[in-house]
């Protein structure tokens, strides 16, 4: 069924809202300074080996970071253009806007200066803001990140339960991106097997959610 301007411009701002949410709990996670999340770990060892390889001064995390998502988008263009849509291109470029807006504001409580007793809670509490802000992209079903489609892709072609999708696509980043240089801490293990069983629980909530709010309940 086709879908009107105002339900893809609503879609779109549900989309906005999940990415902010999604967004602050990344910030969260990244303050604890207990380690990087899977998909940044693959990003930062590939960052790493490249650097070595080529010495270019030109070469930047946010560049590769960047590179890495755009060649998933192509690729999926390719295999299924039907997961790639405009809050995909959305993610792309609003993400790290959005970090650095969340890490100037919580910069001055000093989170990275306290204790592991204290920064452990506020990475659970960041992986958690995390699982849910990406189920709300999700299921907003107006596109969502390069890194999430992944798993999203696997899980739908294999009809396989997206929390262990999930899980194990994150294991394979962490693991490449160990293997290529990326640091590799407690809260990135805790990331891998908390975020993909949380956001499973938080996805039929979300779509019932999304749906009332574009007035699809019932139908």
């Amino acid at each position: 069924m086709k879908r009107s301007g105002k339900e893809w411009a609503l879609r779109v701002l549900i989309l906005m809202v999940g990415l902010t949410i999604a967004h602050f709990g990344v910030t969260l996670f990244l303050l604890s300074e207990l380690g990087s999340d899977p998909f940044n770990v693959l990003i930062q060892g590939l960052f790493r080996t490249l650097s070595r390889l080529t010495g270019s001064p030109l070469l930047t995390h946010g560049r590769v970071h960047m590179a890495v998502c755009f060649l998933i988008i192509l690729i999926l263009l390719v295999l299924d253009r039907s997961y790639v849509k405009i809050g995909t291109i959305l993610c792309m470029f609003c993400g790290g806007p959005i970090i650095d807006f969340f890490s100037m504001l919580l910069a001055p409580p000093g989170i990275s200066e306290a204790s592991v007793v204290v920064r452990i809670p506020v990475l659970v509490l960041g992986c958690l803001i995390l699982a849910y802000g990406m189920t709300i992209v999700i299921k907003s079903d107006a596109g969502t990140g390069p890194n999430d489609l992944v798993a999203i892709v696997i899980s739908d072609k294999l009809k396989k339960r997206f929390s262990v999708v999930r899980i194990i696509v994150d294991v394979c980043f962490v693991v490449c991106g160990f293997l290529m240089g990326g640091t590799v801490g407690i809260g990135t293990v805790i990331c891998a097997f908390l975020v993909g069983p949380v956001a499973g629980w938080f996805l039929p909530v979300n779509g019932r959610l999304v749906d009332r709010i574009v007035g699809k309940q019932g139908k």
